[in-house]
Order: C-alpha cells, then structure tokens, then sequence
C-alpha cells in the first residue's frame, strides 16, 4: 500500500477524490487537510462518505507521503508548495489551474501524455472544459487535419465549486440556463497548448461559448469544423488514436451525460452534415473532467493498471 494525502479535501472535488481513494486496492488514504474544516470528521462534510471512515480533516499536513493531490482553488496550490516543502520522493497531483503551463510539471492529460506522466514526479491534472474539448479534438490535430473549430459545452452547477455565488444557488440554476465567458474561457489556453502537441503550425481559431446548465454534474460538448473526409475515414481515424486509452471509446450516437455520469470515461460520437464534422463528447466533470482523472494519473505515476480503482459503473437510471 502506499500512502496518499489530500490537501483541500472540504469542496466537490477533494470529496470525490476521498471516495475513489477510500476504495483504491493499492493506496492509503491516510490524511485529509483543510483549513476551514480541520478537527470534523470527513463524513460530516461529505455525508455521502457516512460509514467508509473515521478520519477527521487535519490543518497540515503531518508526515510524509508517497502521493499528495492538491484540491486547492485556483492561486492556492502554487502559494502551497511555495510555503510548504515536500520530500524529493513525493509525487504530487495539482488539480487547480496553477501549474497547467509549469514545466515542472507534466499536463495530465493521459490520452496526450502517457508515457510523461508514468515518469513525471508533478503532474498538473488538466481543467473539466479542456478535457471534454480536447479529447473531442485530438485525433484531428495528431493527423494534421484541424481547422477553424467551433463548439460549445455545457456544465453541471458543480463546476463552479462548492462555495455559493448569485450565479449557483438553487433558486438561479434551476430552470435556467445561460452562457459565460464566451470566447475568453480560462481552459482554452491549455487546449490549444495541447492541440499544439501533435499539429504545432495550428493557426486557426477554436471558438467557444461554455454554458451554465441547472444540473449538478456533467458535460457535453459540441464541436464541428468543416472537413472534406468520409466519415468513416474520420471514424477509423478516432478509433485507432483512442484504441490504447481504455477510458475514451468512440461511439454511437446519440449522446447524454447519463452515459457517463459517475465514471471516469468519455465517450465521443462523430457526424457529418453537409460538409461539416461534428464531434461531441461527454465526461463526468467531477470525475473524468477532475478527481477521477487525477486517481488514472496516480495510477500511471505509480506504475499501477490504468484502470485501478477506476472501474465505476454510470448513474444510468
């Protein structure tokens, strides 16, 4: 077993990660540290977790660790390791945005880079709209085929955190809907950085309008871009790309996030219309879009299967 400590365990995302690692074969979740809730026992934070654990949240961090994820806000995790220093041998998981353009750190996407991350000490786990986008995108830009994109995604409330704001309360969300951000989303830089991996001379836009939807968790994304090939050459080409990434499969439509809610896949489903590819994908953006994918990053860093701890069946009805 190895050990494993969470650092900002209070939010939706740290409370996932709690239970996927509470039932991980191989690792130990042996600390949880928040500010705002140190001394109370997870389980009366994350009620869901009633009966899988005693532990109670510390406020530091209190012996050393084989594996740290970092569930800090955004600014937050790079200010952490500045005032706190990890042993050399500690693998560290960043699910903020602090770290995603750091060369000291490994982007987590496995799908673009497996092989870095079995190697890599830090890993920056990539954003829940980039996962979605990019995965949706990256067989073009590994055959050179990406053009002008244009998409839009739509995301559960639990995207915006646990901590209420006048655009995420119940009386607001629900039966609403609206965009945010358009065309300036904070992810789109590290999509085209990922994009830029495998077609580099990419010089076109990718266009995209995030919308807020009045459900709790999930995304779905929608891009097209014109595109001269036959759709089951487009197919082929997916299939083949995605064949050694056990959590993306391509598939038949028509897509809904029920599919994948409570999962760590994506899938994807491609369509021609008039001269015009559309893609769409689907993630769990608390799991494959955040804590699930950052479990798969463990998983590879420690030179475990892939899938460990991952194998979770979706809230299909």
């Amino acid at each position: 077993m190895s050990s494993v400590a969470i650092v900002g365990g209070a939010g939706y995302t740290g409370g996932e990660l709690i239970r996927l690692l509470l039932n991980h074969p191989f690792a130990e979740l042996t600390e949880v540290v928040s500010q705002s809730q140190a001394g109370k026992r997870i389980d009366e934070v994350h009620k869901d977790l009633w009966g899988e654990t005693d532990l109670r949240f510390s406020n530091q961090l209190e012996t050393a660790v084989d594996v740290v994820f970092l569930c800090l806000g955004h600014g937050k995790s790079l200010g952490y390791l500045t005032q706190h220093e990890l042993p050399g041998t500690t693998k560290i998981i960043d699910l903020s945005q602090d770290h995603r353009a750091s060369e000291d750190f490994v982007y987590g996407l496995p799908e673009l880079h497996k092989s870095a991350i079995a190697k890599a000490g830090y890993v920056a786990n990539p954003g829940c709209f980039a996962t979605a986008l990019t995965l949706a995108l990256l067989p073009l830009a590994h055959n050179g085929a990406l053009g002008e994109v244009h998409a839009s995604g739509i995301t559960g409330s639990t995207g915006a955190g646990m901590s209420p704001s006048e655009t995420t309360h119940f009386s607001w969300r629900s039966g609403n809907i609206s965009t945010y951000k358009p065309f300036s989303h904070q992810h789109m830089a590290e999509v085209k950085r990922a994009l830029h991996v495998h077609q580099p001379w990419h010089d076109k836009p990718v266009n995209f309008i995030p919308y807020r939807g009045n459900f709790p968790r999930g995304i779905l994304m929608t891009a097209y871009q014109y595109s001269t090939w036959p759709l089951e050459e487009v197919q082929q080409v997916y299939q083949e790309y995605y064949a050694d990434h056990p959590f993306t499969h391509v598939v038949d439509g028509p897509l809904d996030l029920k599919q994948v809610l409570n999962t760590n896949k994506c899938f994807i489903c491609l369509e021609m219309h008039n001269g015009y590819l559309m893609i769409q994908s689907v993630i769990d953006n608390l799991l494959k879009g955040a804590s699930g994918q950052a479990v798969q990053n463990m998983n590879l860093m420690m030179g475990w299967e892939e899938k460990t701890g991952l194998q979770l069946k979706p809230s299909a009805f």
